[in-house]
């Protein structure tokens, strides 16, 4: 074990392997020496783990404009409309250049083929290999990645902090997982592109890393976070029990999916006109009522209408995990109910990915654009994550020039591509230690108090809950008491900022102020260490 920290030093840092951090790295080889740290595998992000797949105004029934007001109208009043315009605008010029890059989305025949989802007014998503678009995404994007020479790819490297010098993002410390060694990377310009929270919450469909390692270090580092209290729950997760929380994507309504309770009824037409394919807080709000009538823990989604053949070629994915717990789609009903999914808001940034901190950088899940509102539009994280990706290198290189290295000393060796993995990687592969009564304890106090429905009282018990919480020092060794302490600072943030959002709004529901308070809360939260929560246009 090493005692003193290895140091050296890199053009760009990137942190975080998904669409958003690898998108920006690949367009930051430009300029200099990029290296790029994840905790885990490459492949271990929320990118690879999308199902559904990206929205693009690029099918000959469809309009950029369209796009753009339908993000709107899920984001319940709350995107930025400027953000929102640059994501739809600039779309369609990184999907063909992802397609260019070897990305082999579905095709019907030789054109593209695009699907729905709720709250598209078109069919606008793309798709590969029926429900593995984020793994294709991440493959292709990998790929390119490893073309690069001065493009450093480090798996396995849990960054603890950043580094500040007069006030600027200087460099960040990390822990070796392979051999415990400690590290330090010193960087011109640095960007957090760690993805999400879920593993805040009891019920999830992220992947365990989705501590929300990059939102973490940079509040303790004093950055702005904005809408923190926005978490969309998606509706549909397998709810088996033993099972993981596996999601069965809101492409399986777009195909024609249909919600039943326990006793078979079929019940959105209750709850908004567009049934099934309402927004995803609404219908996650629907069906957490209708288990509460029923006093059931899950309701039912019905593709009993779909043929066989269509579920296996269209979901071959979803088709199989479901048969591997015993639910054949065409068949049977699949007991679903609502999970943690994606977090809104995160650092705030501007256009460019420029946090508080000069130096600093977000993108994708991490960030707060203002892009998502209260709610995000289905099939939009993706997209999000490339655009916003691809602008943050750009603002990076424009503000700290790199020097044009093609070489470069990094801590260790650059990771080997797929299929060569290392005894050291393996090794660092092992499965995670079961989680503590403390982990266990935040995840049921987020679960019961701070996600779909929430009331005052029960904000502040949670806060209260949470602050008197014995988390454990974080061991400079041990990555899962720093993932501990990351989520538990974020879980205080989140209630402290629902709390003060004294409405309800998209993902955010409050029964104490069941209704939009345009007056007042038209507005994005935003917190930081030395301020409490406060709302600015």
């Amino acid at each position: 074990m090493t005692h003193s920290p290895k140091s050296c030093q890199a053009d760009y840092l990137v942190i975080g392997s998904g669409v958003a951090g690898v998108r920006a790295a690949i367009e930051l080889s430009q300029s200099g020496t990029v290296l790029v740290l994840a905790k885990s595998d490459l492949s271990e992000s929320a990118t690879a783990y999308a199902q559904g797949g990206i929205a693009v105004a690029l099918s000959d029934e469809d309009e950029i404009g369209l796009h753009q007001q339908d993000t709107i109208n899920a984001g319940d009043g709350l995107c930025r409309p400027d953000t929102v315009a640059l994501l739809v605008e600039e779309g369609p010029k990184y999907i063909t250049q992802l397609i260019e890059w070897g990305t082999e989305f579905d095709r019907a025949g030789t054109k593209l083929a695009f699907t729905r989802e709720a709250a598209h007014s078109r069919s606008r998503i793309l798709h590969a290999h029926g429900d593995s678009t984020g793994r294709e995404i991440s493959r292709a994007l990998l790929s390119r990645a490893h073309t690069i020479p001065h493009l450093h790819l480090r798996a396995h490297a849990f960054t603890t902090e950043l580094i500040l010098e007069n006030g600027r993002a200087a460099g960040v410390r990390f822990l070796d997982e392979t051999d415990a060694s400690l590290h330090e990377v010193r960087a011109g310009a640095i960007l957090l592109a760690t993805g999400g929270l879920g593993q805040l919450y009891r019920e999830t469909t992220n992947p365990d890393v989705a501590t929300g390692d990059g939102m973490a270090i940079a509040y303790e580092s004093g950055a702005v976070l904005s809408d923190m209290e926005f978490v969309q729950f998606h509706p549909t997760a397998l709810a088996i029990k033993g099972a993981p929380r596996f999601l069965l994507s809101e492409a399986l309504r777009g195909e024609g999916g249909i919600l039943r309770n326990i006793n078979l009824e079929r019940f959105m037409k209750r709850y908004h006109e567009a049934q099934e394919l309402a927004p995803r807080d609404v219908v996650a709000r629907a069906i957490v009522s209708e288990m509460h009538k029923t006093d059931s823990q899950h309701v039912y989604l019905d593709m009993t209408e779909k043929p066989k053949d269509f579920l296996e070629k269209r979901f071959p994915r979803i088709y199989a995990t479901c048969l591997g717990y015993g639910l054949d789609l065409a068949t049977d009903l699949a007991p679903v109910s609502p999970a943690a999914h994606f977090m809104m808001g995160g650092v705030k940034t501007d256009l460019w990915g420029r946090t508080s901190i000069p130096g600093l950088y977000a993108a994708g899940e991490t960030a707060a654009t203002g892009v998502h509102g209260a709610n995000r539009l289905a099939s939009n994280s993706l997209l999000e994550g490339l655009v916003f990706g691809a602008r943050s290198g750009t603002a990076m290189m424009q503000d700290a020039p790199g020097s044009r290295k093609k070489q470069l000393n990094m801590p260790g060796s650059p990771v080997p591509k797929p299929g060569k993995a290392s005894n050291a990687h393996a090794a660092a592969q092992k499965a995670k230690p079961p989680a503590s009564a403390a982990l266990q304890k935040l995840r049921e106090v987020m679960w019961k108090q701070v996600g779909i429905l929430r009331n005052g009282k029960e904000l502040k018990a949670a806060i209260d809950s949470l602050k008197s919480l014995e988390i454990p020092l974080a061991d400079k060794n041990g990555r899962c008491d720093h993932e501990l302490k990351n989520l538990h600072a974020l879980g205080i943030l989140i209630a402290r900022c629902a709390l003060a959002r004294e409405e309800s709004r998209g993902s955010h529901y409050r029964s104490d102020f069941p209704y939009r308070d345009d007056d007042k809360f038209q507005k994005h939260s935003q917190i930081s260490l030395h301020q409490a929560p406060s709302f600015l246009s």
